[in-house]
């Protein structure tokens, strides 16, 4: 069953209202939130998403919702990870934290823009070429064997030094912050602050996750409207989520194995899938490769879900774990 262009059109128009709100309201009153009211905000973003599944069940079909709970679990687990970055690029420049918040709505509003351009053409690739499910496959699964490395956010964060030690070469960027301004005046002299630069890299971060994260949807749903609903509630309330984790985003240690775990779990998905409707002519002879299962959305929600769970849960032992023995040492050495 097909979902309803009056949907699609009237959720798309509705969910942009609420984000420029939740803009404006930032630009109005620029602040440090308080644990409680990120939680809500939260709390309110994750409600709004199950609603919207609801619907789509109720005016498309379970399919269809199935659908997007699994890719909007597998982009919002995946958000949740690129946060590490965002935690490393506020840390590098020292980002006050009363302006955090504006400096990743934007970045969240540069995601949005890239992963639309990336979900269009994606949907143009698989219409046309239905090969470049290997593609995607083989790519995700190159990034899970990347990602399970705990040496992957060093090479983020280095990423940006390279990209601001090039932007320094080329323009005037003042030392000091001026408030939330990208320009200010020094001895007389307009310069741009190091808050462009904070763009810049929070722009760049999102363009690879963008490259990241789209294969990995599309493994789940051919559908562009779903693949971009899916992308804009894990985005949606990212920045809230972002104070409410705080320092605990450092102690989930093995968040990223969840990850990776998932990465690879759809890219061999997409390989089978694939094969399943392969017509490369040096696979089975261009023909459909009829031992391929097809893994279903119940069996890739349980993966997900699962994935996350095991991962969250493990970190918070290990971190118990040793507290207790930090404790065991200092009473030891009394």
């Amino acid at each position: 069953m097909d979902i309803p262009v009056w949907f699609q059109v009237g959720s798309l128009v509705i969910l942009t209202v609420i984000l420029i709100a939740d803009l404006l309201l930032i630009l109005k009153r620029p602040h440090i939130p308080s644990t409680r009211e990120s939680t809500l905000w939260v709390v309110f973003y994750v409600a709004l998403a199950l609603v919207f599944a609801a619907l789509l069940w109720v005016i498309g079909d379970a399919q269809h919702a199935g659908e997007f709970v699994a890719g909007w679990l597998t982009e919002y687990s995946l958000s949740i990870d690129n946060l590490f970055v965002f935690v490393l690029i506020m840390s590098q420049f020292s980002v006050p934290r009363r302006y955090q918040q504006e400096v990743l709505m934007v970045g969240i509003i540069i995601a949005l823009v890239l992963r639309a351009a990336f979900i269009l053409l994606g949907a143009v690739a698989i219409q046309h070429l239905s090969w470049i499910f290997y593609l995607f496959g083989a790519f995700l699964i190159f990034t899970a064997v990347r990602q399970a490395m705990p040496e992957k956010h060093d090479d983020d964060a280095e990423t940006e030094s390279f990209i601001v030690r090039t932007l320094r070469r080329f323009i005037d960027v003042s030392d000091e912050y001026d408030g939330s301004k990208l320009r200010t005046t020094v001895n007389g002299k307009k310069i741009l602050t190091p808050m462009l630069i904070v763009f810049v890299s929070i722009g760049v971060t999102d363009l690879m996750f963008a490259i990241d994260s789209i294969p990995a949807i599309y493994g789940i749903t051919q559908l562009p409207f779903l693949v971009f609903a899916a992308n804009l509630f894990a985005l949606m309330g990212l920045r809230q989520l972002y104070f409410l984790l705080g320092d605990l985003l450092e102690k989930l240690k093995y968040l990223h194995y969840g990850v990776a775990f998932i990465l690879a779990f759809i890219g061999v998905k997409l390989f089978l899938h694939a094969l399943h409707e392969n017509e490369l002519p040096f696979i089975n002879g261009g023909h459909h490769v009829e031992w391929a299962p097809e893994i279903g959305n119940l069996t890739s929600l349980g993966v997900i879900i699962g994935s996350m769970a095991i991962a969250t849960i493990a970190s918070l032992i290990s971190n118990a774990r040793d507290a207790r023995r930090e404790r065991s040492v200092s009473a030891g050495t009394r």
